[in-house]
């Protein structure tokens, strides 16, 4: 079975509410300032865990958007006082709509997008559109996990003992394919997780994407321990050693999360 938290969404709501609570908002706001009067957008906000953290801590106006329309209807009956208050919309639809960007032009102050830009083909795309939806002033914030960590393919999702097993999606396509195969994975399953082969990113990659499509960093972690793990396994966060965050590509493989507020370099 995968981890039960998969299986429990109300249990993966709260998980996402509490990290954004209390690690994700902090670290944004050594940067950035977030108040009653900021609109954020979420994209790939699922059941809108992260974004029940901006409504209650500081009253923002939240939009999330994904795609997956029944994680969205879980996600308005998480917030049925945001919604009847007209503090909350959700959004099932590509962000590439044209309806989408006439509606949303220019109208965040900060955007989100946590464990979702590692599962979005055409990456770079994707980064010189997202200052479509910002303010002058707005900023990005991002967290995922590097491709080469110990679990960057997602693999807890699978129901064998593979689930367990640290780098095996690191595997060559046909092996990792015919792995899952023999361990009786469903196809829905294999696709993802072939998906995810496709898409994941490592942090090199993700910087150089920024700098062609003229994105500043403000502020950026590595991760040891990500600190979604504090609720997931009760192992607490700790920040990557400096020395090792500074070595590209070996930072990778034992490096579990990455948190970056990016903004778009005007000159």
């Amino acid at each position: 079975m995968p981890y039960y938290f998969h299986e429990h969404r109300d249990i993966y709501f709260q998980h996402q509410k509490l990290v954004t609570k209390e690690y994700i908002i902090p670290f944004i706001e050594e940067v950035f300032k977030i108040s009653s009067a900021s609109h954020v957008l979420e994209i790939g906000c699922g059941e809108g865990g992260v974004l029940k953290a901006f409504t209650e801590e500081r009253g923002c106006h939240v939009v999330g958007v994904d795609l997956d329309a029944q994680k969205l209807e879980l996600a308005k009956k998480m917030f049925g006082e945001e919604l009847a208050k007209g503090q909350a919309r959700f959004i099932n639809k590509n962000i590439y709509d044209p309806e989408f960007k006439k509606l949303f032009r220019n109208k965040f102050d900060l955007i989100i997008l946590k464990d979702a830009i590692e599962h979005i083909p055409e990456q770079e795309k994707l980064l010189s559109y997202l200052d479509t939806f910002l303010k002058p002033d707005g900023v990005i914030f991002f967290a995922f996990p590097p491709w080469y960590m110990p679990f960057g393919g997602h693999q807890q999702m699978c129901r064998s003992f593979l689930k367990k097993v640290p780098y095996f999606h690191l595997l060559p396509t046909p092996i990792y394919r015919a792995l899952l195969q023999g361990m009786h994975e469903s196809p829905e399953r294999i696709a993802t997780l072939l998906h995810n082969k496709r898409t994941g990113i490592t942090i090199e990659r993700f910087e150089r994407i920024l700098r062609r499509t003229r994105y500043q960093i403000l502020k950026k972690q590595f991760f040891l321990f990500n600190p979604i793990y504090r609720y997931k396994f009760k192992i607490e966060p700790k920040e990557q050693v400096r020395w090792l965050a500074k070595l590209p590509y070996i930072r990778d493989f034992f490096t579990t999360a990455v948190y970056y507020i990016v903004k778009p370099n005007k000159a």
